[in-house]
């Protein structure tokens, strides 16, 4: 029974990074951005099972803060969605579709194609997978600050979907308020203001460098580690 499962010592709760062995897998689909693939995984005593997945290369998120007019504000921007037939409040975001670019080189990048804006202060804020029941998208928020404006002639020339998209600064706890009232969905978004308020309520004492190992991104290069406590 559920209640007289055992209790969990906090050191213990960590999700363990321990793929299966996969005996057959193929291409089903592939895609403009990400592929459908199809594996054949060895799950021990529970037998062989064939899952079907997205294969995703990752991506990068950035909470952009300021303090310079009092209440914290928060950048977001507005993007259509075409699956889900909405227009958005997001975070500045990309995939990590640049060879070797490291994944905090891509969210500055991101901030200043997106939003038109550099940072001199980088901190990793959350990881998280996105569905990781049927893509194996992992994505990193980080939280920037101390913020400044591209200068003109380094402006990135917008074109596609990014064309046009309205940007605006918005107080953290009225953005949180739109998180917990339904009122914006997007689940990238969300995470990266209610781990801002709870971040700024504790003085930003778990805030981890930008550049710490991401054990959940499948790239090469990037190393598991113990995680940081608070």
């Amino acid at each position: 029974m559920a209640l007289d499962a055992p209790r969990l010592p906090a050191h213990d709760l960590e999700d363990q990074i321990a793929p299966r062995p996969v005996s057959h897998s193929e291409l089903v689909l592939r895609g403009r951005v990400w592929d459908v693939r199809r594996d054949t995984v060895d799950l021990g005593e529970a037998g062989t099972v064939v899952r079907e997945y997205v294969d995703h290369p990752g991506a990068v998120a950035v909470l952009a803060l300021r303090e310079d007019r009092g209440a914290p504000e928060v950048l977001l921007i507005k993007q259509y969605r075409h699956p889900v037939g909405a227009l958005e409040w997001e975070l500045p975001a990309g995939l990590l579709d640049v060879e070797g670019e490291p994944p905090w080189r891509a969210a500055a990048r991101e901030l200043a194609e997106e939003a038109d804006l550099r940072a001199e202060r980088w901190d990793l804020l959350a990881d998280y997978v996105s569905s990781p029941g049927g893509l194996s998208e992992a994505l990193r928020v980080y939280l920037a600050r101390d913020l400044s404006d591209v200068p003109d002639h380094e402006l990135f020339e917008r074109e596609h979907e990014e064309l046009g998209m309205p940007t605006a600064w918005v107080e953290l706890d009225d953005a949180v308020e739109a998180v917990l009232t339904g009122r914006i969905r997007n689940a990238t978004v969300a995470i990266g203001l209610l781990s801002a308020q709870a971040g700024r309520s504790r003085d930003w004492e778990c805030l981890r460098a930008a550049d710490a190992p991401w054990p959940a991104h499948r790239s090469p290069g990037i190393v598991a580690s113990s995680p940081e406590t608070c």
